[in-house]
């Protein structure tokens, strides 16, 4: 790591001699391997962009000349090379360092990514804002192949295509390993013609010099020069001068490439071919299952679990979707990219013909899934609840506006741990229960879970289940296919004074608290439509009521029991608890909730400081 070490910022990465950077770009990725296999977290995308960040930081100048990295999963490599290397056995913790790029972490973080799609439009963002200032600054978005299938990044494409004096560069990082013919030689020595003063000049030149007739048969040469080694591109007719491809793991290919590039004008599209997991064989050969990584020995890789663990609210979606496609020919699987993630692949083996990856398109999946309920099939989109958020003007006009009898399974609902913030899903509840014709549910265990999904699936309208990352409390599952009354929860314990209504997650800390206050608890399953008639009952028979969500509080399911306390004219004292109004950081899930309250201890202390608080009666057991 000689090299490595002396690199502190990327202005130490330009005083390199070009003969230094492949060492350097080495190291870079023995590091990285160690460093993660250390921490955990996403390995394949970052293995594949070493040499990439490498040149483009030393081909820019970087942070003036600034580059959005789409996603930024992949940002590992930027992380190290930009004074952050001491700080990477942090990665994803607690108070550590985050796994995607944010602005308040570094100058070089210019735009904070990881959804999807976003880097092009941030990116044009800020040439357009170069050139309104005067200033001669670059702006890079290095976005992959997935990303590409959004539509956000074709809207931007068309916006950027038409400004001919903006110095946009877009990167976009083929990992598919499709492109036919592959990259060689002759692809690298083509690229950088065109990439060339000579190339851009004779091009000019010939607009002014050559007569019309002339003019014309030489564009069709060139066209037909580059469609015999690059492949079909759309990228020009978006007014984007397009370039490559080329080797991506290359550096004599990418330097002289990105160098010609810094001194053309107008919007610049570069192809580069890179592959998932370079350099670490066994991330080459499973590049899904190096994707995000736990812990593991690099020498030995990752090994599957050797006990049996609790099932996951993934796996009991996967294992339900199956069930009741076995059960109902019209079932129909939806997922925006997330196959894996979404506990979808068993169904995809099973019934692919009922199985439908829209790529990274949450709002065509949710129009999709609309146009299939309209003749007749039940369609179930499986989406992260953070990844909903994208397609909410679809779920309103397309689904329940028309009322179309579409079931939606919301994983990664609440604090989702290491990726922090951004993957959350902290709103779900405040921004569907205020749709009209919607059912909202949040299980509190996985066998709540499985019958929830039922229920949404055999309710005539747009029903979502949302549900944790991560394992359940264990409970056991029934393979039976039962339905809950929609609208009705249920007293998991009867105590005295304070009555705690608890939603999903929060039930089993609820509980906790119950047993310290001596306090009854509710599971109200329900979030809309809400059991009022137990808001009532509970009301009548305490002196104190208590809501827990993990969720924001703002307009949440703590709102929705106002709102019914409100509607019946009942006032009694009400406390909300949930998520705080701020965004949180990434950390272990279980640290995290107990940071804002939401454990069984958090709870319980949060009650009794209220209760004494708002009447000095109602403290219970502070034994």
């Amino acid at each position: 790591m000689d090299l490595l070490a002396t690199i502190n910022s990327p202005a130490d990465v330009r005083k390199l001699a070009r003969t230094q950077l492949t060492p350097l770009a080495h190291e870079l990725r023995a590091y990285l391997l160690d460093s993660v296999s250390k921490t955990g977290g996403h390995l394949s995308s970052n293995l594949g962009t070493v040499e990439l960040t490498v040149a483009l930081h030393y081909v820019f100048n970087t942070p003036y000349d600034r580059i959005v990295w789409d996603v930024g999963h992949q940002t590992y490599s930027h992380k190290i090379l930009t004074g952050r290397r001491e700080r990477m056995h942090t990665l994803r913790q607690l108070g550590g360092i985050s796994g995607f790029p944010k602005r308040d972490e570094s100058e070089y973080d210019t735009f904070g990514t990881a959804h999807s799609s976003t880097s092009i439009s941030a990116a044009l963002g800020m040439a357009q804002a170069a050139k309104i200032k005067g200033e001669n600054r670059h702006a890079i978005a290095v976005i992959g192949d997935g990303s590409m299938t959004a539509g956000m990044a074709f809207e931007a494409l068309n916006n950027a295509g038409v400004q001919e004096d903006l110095n946009l560069l877009v990167i976009l990082n083929d990992n598919d390993m499709s492109i036919s013919p592959p990259v060689g030689a002759l692809n690298r020595y083509l690229a950088r013609l065109m990439s060339g003063q000579f190339y851009a000049a004779a091009k000019n030149v010939g607009k002014s010099v050559l007569p019309a007739p002339v003019l014309e048969l030489a564009k069709r040469l060139e066209e037909h020069a580059k469609g015999m080694v690059v492949p079909a591109t759309m990228f020009e007719e978006f007014g984007f001068n397009y370039i490559g491809p080329i080797d991506g793991h290359d550096l004599e290919s990418l330097i002289p490439t990105l160098q010609n590039i810094r001194h053309l004008k107008g919007p610049q599209f570069l192809h580069v071919v890179t592959k998932k997991g370079q350099g670490y064989k066994l991330a080459e050969a499973e590049p899904i299952l190096y994707h995000g990584t736990g812990k593991f020995n690099p020498a030995e890789g990752i090994k599957p679990p050797t006990a049996p663990s609790k099932l996951t609210y993934t796996e009991v979606f996967g294992n339900w979707l199956c069930d009741m496609a076995a059960a109902d020919k019209k079932l129909v699987g939806i997922t925006p990219a997330m196959r894996e993630g979404s506990g979808m692949v068993r169904f995809d083996q099973e019934y692919p013909d009922r199985y439908f990856d829209v790529g990274i398109a949450e709002q065509h999946a949710v129009t999709f899934g609309a146009g299939l309920a309209c003749e007749g099939l039940k369609p179930v989109v499986a989406i992260y609840s953070t990844f909903l958020q994208r397609g909410y003007d679809q779920l309103i006009h397309d689904v329940a506006l028309q009322n179309l009898d579409v079931t939606f399974a919301l994983d990664r609902a609440g604090l989702v741990g290491a990726d922090g913030a951004t993957h959350a899903g902290n709103y779900d509840l405040a921004y569907l229960r205020c749709i009209p014709n919607m059912v909202v549910m949040a299980p509190s265990d996985e066998n709540e879970c499985r019958q929830m999904l039922t229920t949404g699936y055999h309710y005539a309208g747009p029903a979502a289940i949302r549900y944790p990352r991560g394992a359940g409390i264990g409970a056991a599952v029934e393979k039976e296919l039962t339905s809950l009354e929609i609208g009705k929860g249920e007293i998991k314990r009867r105590g005295q004074k304070i009555a705690i209504l608890a939603f999903g997650s929060m039930v089993a800390p609820a509980l906790a608290a119950g047993e310290a206050l001596d306090a009854t608890v509710a599971n109200m399953r329900f979030v809309k439509p809400l059991d009022v008639e137990l808001v009532r009952q509970l009301a009548a028979e305490h002196d104190y009521l208590v809501t827990v969500e993990e969720g924001c509080i703002m307009g949440g399911a703590g709102a929705a029991v106002a709102e019914a306390l409100a509607a019946e004219g009942i006032v009694k004292p009400l406390q909300m608890l949930g998520l705080p109004d701020q965004f949180i950081d990434h950390g272990d899930p279980a640290k995290l909730l107990a940071s804002v309250g939401l454990d069984g201890a958090g709870i319980t202390a949060s009650i009794r400081q209220r209760s004494a608080a708002v009447e000095p009666r109602l403290v219970v057991n502070n034994g």
